[in-house]
């Protein structure tokens, strides 16, 4: 390194020292003169600079500096090469830092010129924040101080003295890295410390408190066993190397990890005089500042809310129709009872309306982390989550509003459970079944509230001047909160109407429905002033983009749909956003509330002509979604023949000029694309959609959208068998099945490609589908060790793909052929196919499939023995996957990496990368990549000495194994009995 280390207090500028010079010592000992490298000399006149630096200042004899750069066999001349050294340092230095004292030499001390300097200052202040309960503060500062080392301190100094100070330096930054470390665990980041902490207990085998915090990280993370193994292997290594027992500290914690001690799960909390006030949430909407009436309710939920401090849990809810203004209410008396809940305010739209509402595990992964949960520390299923939440609950008073829920079984889940909290529920639903709920059923508001309401949007000297109107305006709102605040809000929009006018308007009952109807078709009667002031291109909009499934709708898709330019398209948009009947989720994205949806819906089927615009207009998204994802899938893939062999679209698609960009699409609009794929499963639109799940292909590999895509693809195969369409059935089973395969459901995924080999009718039209069955049959049959079968699906693939002039097929076929000869035996010959694969992805440009051509290549090459060139191709892989967020494939690169470095002798960085590869698949990839990763982990332990936590580690994927019946199984458990028996 020639440039200054970075760092606090070494700040690149001339007037913060003398001369500006900066020194460092914590690593190799160097000085720069503002931003220069100013030569320190030989090893001697090196280890002299050492021995003045680190005396702070003060003043050094000719014979401390003899004895501290030779010992106790100076040469003959050393006093004159003492002084030759000096001479030497101040002309380089200057006259006015180096300086003779009384037949000795000092430096004069700059702030924040010397590296350790500043490293102390850091630490101190560390240990300040530490004390004051600011942890995160305390972290911050301890990693500055650790990022001032560049690698050995006084690297390469001779001499007594600096030997001394180096292993000083040394036990100091392992002092700071264990603080620091265990800073991280006490504010809940034990998932990233594993990692660190495992290679630190390789570096540093008998250094008891890395082990402790190792142990405490493990346990944390869920791993019990590892953890417990851990303690196993110090307990022997300690007895083996030094006969002596672990300290009591770490004898403890092992019991308290037997005794699956809960206090031990959670961060440690620091003393309640200098502890860091807990999060607040303070989630609840704005109040609205006009809401009226409602006082008896108001009153009678204000009251059991004041009481939630005595009782088990006050649990409200409110059920009523839609619009009938249940979340108004709800969040003005969780307002109003803000002073009985100091602990914070948690909010969530559970979306109960739609047609899919929200999971209580991601409800609950948001709670927790409004509460202060990191993000690592948030358990994956709904049990657990829901644990956690009760007891991050436990002793707090939190007031939890779910609004718009769906029925009981959505809401148990999110309910605190304890004293001193509180739960409002809104819905549409009586919530008869939930236990202990004092239920409210919210009618229509009274006329007099009604014209309350009315009057305080519009104004009351228009209402005065009109009041019989305005009572008819009301009325015919049926009293319906929402209904009469978009009536008032129209009206109060257009000054130059009047209340008759309005009055007028919605006197004709064939623009309204009858309020007293039940369900989803009242709710309409609220929604049909504002969509009957639409003009007659807002209004046809409002139609058409409600016809779309999906949680939003983009600027672009939007104007697939209404078949127009950009431009116009945004403002109609804009325009609906203003009447409330659209909103605006994000810049260029636009949604509908649920229930306007519905409305939006129901106009279409009664307004929308011809009727055939319907279909039409769906149509056109769909093409618009095709032909872009296919322009993604060309960007990513180039030279790939997929995008000749789709449906013809006739509404254009976006063009981008980078991956960047198409790869932004892609994942954006992941939600809404799936969505229309599912509502284009029908016979006029049934292939379209599934070239549009081929082409999207990388929301499967990537483990983004995994699930969503396979149960999309089930759909797809579905409606396919219902139209007795053979060429859509096969391309539907061969997206299944990769999908499948991408879970690890090998027998699955082999049943579903098989079926498209042995179709009565379809692959002599559409081969395609049949190179891929017989590809994904060839993997599968790899990973289930049926190598001669194997062989001959994939070589009969590869014939398909010639046939096909599909070369990125021929070429991932290669590839998976190459691993099939490499599991036989056959090296030399897993090279050259590798090779060739990887060729051929290299002359077309395609660099996302010539990544997994290096990964092909760096398996064989481990197993041939050329380490080396296997850890750059796999590197080089590994660099592809994750600049195209493909994040399985990273995870599985990170494994391979791993077993070159076994391989290579290097088990510190290879259990770091197999920790690496389990954080990456943790809930992506299904458990036969998972239990491949804790086979590799459990490999580098051995290599590291730690056969407890290896067979930890092991007894885990045979778990995973075991319930797959996959053949690793009885391998791994040959390695386990090896291991057992010594």
């Amino acid at each position: 390194m020639d440039g200054i280390p970075g760092g606090r207090g070494l700040p690149n500028d001339d007037r913060l020292s003398p001369a500006g010079l900066r020194f460092s010592v914590l690593g190799p000992v160097r000085a720069w003169r503002g931003g220069e490298p100013v030569p320190a000399g030989s090893p001697q006149q090196r280890a002299l600079l050492t021995l003045l630096l680190l005396r702070e200042g003060r003043t050094a004899t000719a014979a401390e500096l003899i004895d501290g750069v030779w010992g106790e066999e100076p040469p003959s001349q050393a006093l004159a090469a003492i002084r030759t050294y000096a001479s030497r340092l101040r002309k380089a230095l200057g006259a006015d830092v180096l300086v003779s004292v009384a037949g000795g030499y000092a430096i004069r001390p700059v702030p924040g010129a010397l590296d350790l300097a500043v490293a102390q200052e850091l630490a101190a202040d560390a240990d300040k924040a530490r004390s004051a309960g600011d942890r995160c503060a305390a972290r911050t500062l301890l990693g500055e101080a650790l990022g001032l080392w560049d690698g050995e301190a006084l690297a390469s100094v001779p001499g007594p003295y600096a030997e001394s100070q180096r292993a000083r330096l040394e036990e100091w930054r392992l002092q700071l890295t264990e603080t620091r470390l265990d800073l991280d665990l006490e504010v809940g980041c034990h998932a990233e410390a594993v990692s660190e902490l495992t290679a630190l207990t390789a570096a540093h085998p008998l250094r008891e408190r890395l082990r402790e915090l190792l142990m405490l990280a493990l346990y944390r993370c869920g791993r019990q066993a590892e953890a417990l193994a851990v303690y196993a292997d110090t307990r022997r290594l300690l007895a083996d190397e030094l006969g002596v027992d672990p300290r009591p500290e770490l004898a403890r914690l092992q019991q308290r990890i037997l005794a699956a001690d809960e206090e031990l799960a959670r961060p440690v909390e620091a003393p309640a005089a200098v502890a860091p006030a807990p999060l607040r949430p303070a989630q609840l909407p704005a109040a609205v500042a006009d809401f009226t009436g409602r006082a008896s309710f108001v009153r009678e939920l204000g009251e059991r809310l004041a009481q939630a401090e005595t009782s088990v849990m006050a649990v409200s809810a409110i059920a009523g129709i839609g619009g009938v203004g249940k979340t108004t209410l709800a969040v003005h008396v969780a307002h109003a009872a803000r002073p009985h809940f100091p602990d914070g305010q948690l909010y969530v739209d559970l979306q109960g309306a739609g047609a899919r509402a929200a999971e209580p595990e991601t409800v609950l992964g948001a709670f927790l982390r409004a509460l202060g949960t990191a993000e690592t520390a948030v358990p994956d299923s709904l049990d657990e989550r829901a644990a956690l939440y009760r007891s991050t609950l436990d002793g707090r008073r939190v007031l939890v509003l779910l609004d718009n829920a769906r029925d009981a079984s959505q809401v148990r889940p999110l309910l605190p459970g304890t004293p001193g909290c509180a739960a409002l529920i809104t819905g549409r639903t009586r919530m008869v079944d939930l236990a202990g709920a004092h239920l409210v059923d919210l009618d229509v508001m009274s006329p007099d509230e009604a014209l309350q309401l009315f009057t305080r949007i519009v104004g009351e000297e228009r209402v005065t001047a009109e009041r019989e109107a305005a009572l008819d305006v009301v009325g015919a709102c049926g009293f319906l909160p929402l209904a009469i605040r978009i009536a008032a809000a129209r009206l109060a929009a257009r000054r130059t109407w009047t209340v008759s006018v309005l009055a007028a308007k919605l006197a004709d009952e064939r623009r309204r429905l009858d309020e007293l109807q039940a369900g989803d078709l009242a709710v309409k009667a609220t929604f049909e002033l504002g969509y009957g002031q639409l003009e007659p291109a807002q209004a046809r909009a409002f139609r058409l983009l409600g016809l779309a499934d999906g949680p939003d709708i983009s600027l672009a898709a939007a104007a697939a749909v209404l078949d127009l330019p950009l431009y116009d398209t945004e403002d109609l948009l804009e325009s609906l956003v203003d009447t409330s009947l659209l909103e605006s989720a994000s810049p260029g994205r636009y949604r509908f509330h649920d229930l306007v949806r519905l409305y939006a819906r129901a106009c279409a089927e009664r307004d929308e002509q011809p009727p055939t615009e319907r279909a039409a207009a769906l149509s056109r998204l769909l093409d618009f979604y095709l032909a872009t994802a296919a322009g993604v899938y060309a960007i990513e893939r180039p030279g790939d023949r997929l995008v000749e062999h789709l449906e013809h679209t006739r509404h254009p698609g976006l063009v981008f000029a980078d991956r960047t960009g198409a790869q932004d699409w892609l994942y954006t609009e992941a939600p809404s694309l799936l969505a229309c794929i599912r509502q284009s499963a029908r016979d006029t639109t049934l292939r379209r959609a599934i070239d549009l799940l081929w082409t999207a292909v990388d929301l499967a590999e990537s483990g983004t959208n995994s699930r969503e895509y396979e149960a999309t693809a089930a759909d797809l195969l579905a409606a396919a068998v219902r139209c007795a369409d053979r060429r859509a059935e096969a391309r539907a089973r061969v997206a299944l099945s990769n999908a499948h395969l991408i879970a690890g459901r090998f027998d699955q995924a082999d049943r579903e490609a098989a079926q498209v080999v042995a179709a009565p009718a379809g692959p002599a039209q559409d081969l395609l589908p049949v190179c891929w069955a017989d590809n994904i049959r060839g993997v599968i049959a790899l990973y289930q060790n049926r190598h001669a079968e194997g062989r001959e699906l994939l070589t009969r693939a590869i014939a398909h793909f010639r046939t096909c002039q599909d070369l990125p097929g021929e070429a991932s076929a290669l590839c998976n052929l190459s691993r099939i000869h490499l599991a036989t035996g056959d090296t030399a010959e897993a090279i050259a196919l590798a090779r060739r694969g990887t060729e051929i992805y290299d002359a077309m440009g395609n660099s996302l499939r010539g990544a997994n051509g290096r990964y092909a290549l760096g398996l064989a090459l481990t197993r041939s023995g050329q380490l080396s060139a296997a850890r750059d191709r796999l590197s080089e892989a590994l660099d592809t996957f994750r600049q195209n967020r493909q994040r399985i494939w990273e995870g599985l690169t990170l494994c391979r990496i791993a077993e070159a470095d076994l391989a290579a002798g290097r088990p510190t960085e290879a259990a770091a990368g197999a920790e690496a590869a389990l954080s990456v698949l943790h809930d992506i990839g299904g458990r036969w990549r998972r239990a491949m990763a804790l086979t590799v982990l459990g490999q580098a332990l051995i290599g590291l000495g730690q056969p407890g936590r290896a067979q930890a580690c092991w007894q885990e994927a045979l778990v995973h194994y075991e319930d797959l019946g996959s053949p690793e199984a009885s391998d791994l458990r040959v390695r386990m009995a090896s291991v057992a028996a010594g």
